[in-house]
């Protein structure tokens, strides 16, 4: 039977497809109570956006979870890809991309600095191989596009680059009008604090309680929303130190836990 494509409008609306930490939440083989909680809302695939963009619906990472995170959501197309960075709970779905060339008739765009090229050109260099017929069609058709810091306009959209800090490793924030999306950061440069001012959404890291190398801790996270005063802050990439409302109660008024499937307006 042909494929045929969902149609649903997510036009003006940005989706949460996953909240968590690289092992997602529950833990495998962990009874905390997080992990056990009935509250769909401590349940926490790997992190994930999709925005419905003029043009399109702009699909930013690909976690091992895509699959599940875009059938739950009734994201049936997804026009372009762009990339925060190169860790494996950001990259490793890819292949859950090779239905989306067959609907739209051509390679799809998948935007991301060099070495995050690099890293997806290793991990699957079937996809990129001269001779690949032998996967019968079960490669990844993808059209890299190079991006750096300079702004450019993605599906009718403009969209700024912003550079964080995930530890020693360079991370992409993006703003796209008056929401940011600043996953994997433990570090904001003074110059991109300038390009985060202004803003009504910020969604920023926030992994667990205590302090880490590579991420801002729940309190590093606040002052950081403290420091550039959004209308409204959502934290993602959290661990299962963060039960979603024993935390909420805890945050001032302005913030609070995103959590899998939250839809936005976009601004």
């Amino acid at each position: 039977m042909p494929l045929q494509p969902q149609t649903a409008d997510i036009r003006g609306q940005l989706i949460f497809l996953g909240t968590g930490t690289s092992v997602g939440v529950p833990c495998i083989g962990c009874g905390c109570p997080t992990c056990t909680s009935s509250d769909p809302k401590n349940q926490r695939t790997r992190c994930s956006l999709v925005l419905g963009l003029p043009e399109g619906n702009l699909l930013i990472d690909t976690p091992p979870d895509l699959r599940t995170q875009l059938l739950r959501e009734k994201v049936g197309l997804v026009h372009s890809v762009l990339y925060t960075h190169d860790h494996a709970d950001h990259v490793f779905g890819l292949d859950d991309l090779r239905l989306f060339p067959h609907y739209l008739g051509h390679a799809l765009p998948v935007y991301c600095e060099d070495f995050v090229e690099t890293r997806i050109r290793k991990s699957f260099d079937y996809a990129f191989a001269e001779d690949n017929h032998g996967y019968g069609g079960g490669v990844p058709q993808l059209d890299l596009r190079r991006i750096s810091l300079e702004p450019f306009t993605l599906l009718g959209q403009p969209i700024i680059p912003i550079r964080l800090w995930h530890g020693k490793f360079r991370v992409l924030g993006f703003r796209i009008g008056n929401i940011a999306y600043c996953t994997d950061t433990n570090g904001i440069p003074p110059e991109s604090f300038s390009q985060l001012n202004g803003l009504d959404v910020l969604i920023l890291d926030a992994l667990r309680p205590r302090p880490h190398v590579t991420h801002y801790s729940l309190d590093q996270a606040v002052e950081v929303a403290q420091r550039l005063r959004p209308k409204r802050t959502y934290f993602t990439h959290m661990c299962h130190d963060l039960e979603h409302a024993a935390t909420n109660a805890m945050l001032p008024p302005s913030m609070e836990l995103a959590y899998d499937g939250l839809r936005l307006e976009l601004c």
